[in-house]
């Protein structure tokens, strides 16, 4: 009877130990390549030692380990394994959230947080209170005033005597070129009457209302039977229309309010520059034309 041996030697082919060595092992042929540039270090016994290849870093690394195998492995044709060194790498992918229908009913719509500008506004508008009531019931006063002179001028309304008649009333005051001037002053009349009437570009149309009842105001004076004084209570006097002049230049100055067609404009919610200039220009236009075309002091 014969017993199987335990010694691998045994089990080998005759041609085999000529191949490869005795102490030879199964191992994976890429796990010893040889590394040509590697000059190896002294072992124990004194000769040198195999290098082997070394797992690359995918990180950046800075040791000199991996710089000379890196150096090293570009030389072999196994490097194209390692070009995933000189590649950046991926970023991050987060997959989003998916709401659902029941989390986008539970949030709702976003609110919007309030203007802290709008709601300053709304606050100085309730704070007026009945001030534009008051301004527009000024403004409209004034304004059917003006149109109803201004009608009367024009066709005779009322008592009126017409163009005609203004005319020969403006050449009697001492006015130069009274035909083309009758047509001006009715129609800016009526024109300041209808804008103060509607709210609409009220500094403009109170200016030109001052700049008219300027010129009617020295007509009267220059007209007195006593010159040199100026009267001012009734029957004598010219309150009335002095009284007309301070409305006009007041709604220069306040503007129209919030009821009317202005209500949206600067001059109707903070007037201040725009109105002064108006003012100015509604009495420099009035002292002008009298000036210009009567030229006559009318206190002399």
């Amino acid at each position: 009877m014969t017993s199987t041996s335990h010694d691998p030697r045994a089990w080998q082919r005759p041609d085999e130990s000529a191949a490869r060595p005795a102490s030879a092992r199964l191992v994976d042929p890429e796990d010893d390549l040889p590394i040509t540039t590697y000059r190896g270090s002294g072992g124990a016994d004194g000769g040198e030692t195999a290098a082997t290849t070394a797992i690359p870093r995918f990180d950046n690394a800075s040791s000199d380990e991996a710089t000379e195998v890196t150096a090293a492995s570009s030389s072999t044709p196994s490097s194209m394994a390692f070009d995933l060194m000189h590649e950046p790498e991926p970023l991050p992918y987060v997959q989003p959230r998916e709401r659902n229908a029941e989390q986008a009913q539970t949030l709702g719509p976003a609110e919007i947080e309030p203007d802290p500008e709008t709601d300053a506004r709304v606050r100085v508008a309730k704070r007026r209170g009945t001030q534009d009531l008051g301004l527009m019931v000024l403004r409209v006063g004034l304004g059917a005033w003006l149109v109803v002179h201004g009608l009367q001028k024009a066709f005779g309304w009322w008592g009126g005597q017409g163009l005609n008649g203004y005319e020969h009333a403006l050449a009697s005051a001492g006015f130069q070129h009274a035909g083309i001037l009758t047509y001006l002053a009715t129609g800016a009349q009526i024109g300041a009457g209808v804008l103060l009437v509607l709210g609409l570009f009220t500094p403009v149309a109170a200016a030109v209302a001052v700049a008219y009842l300027v010129n009617a105001l020295a007509v009267e004076v220059a007209a007195q039977p006593v010159h040199g004084y100026f009267p001012y209570f009734l029957p004598e006097g010219h309150e009335y229309l002095v009284t007309l002049i301070v409305l006009a230049a007041a709604l220069t100055l306040t503007g129209p309010g919030l009821y009317g067609f202005d209500a949206g404009r600067g001059w109707a919610r903070r007037p201040f520059i725009g109105s002064i200039l108006c003012l100015l220009l509604g009495i420099g236009a009035g002292v002008g034309v009298w000036l210009l075309l009567n030229g006559s002091n009318p206190l002399h």
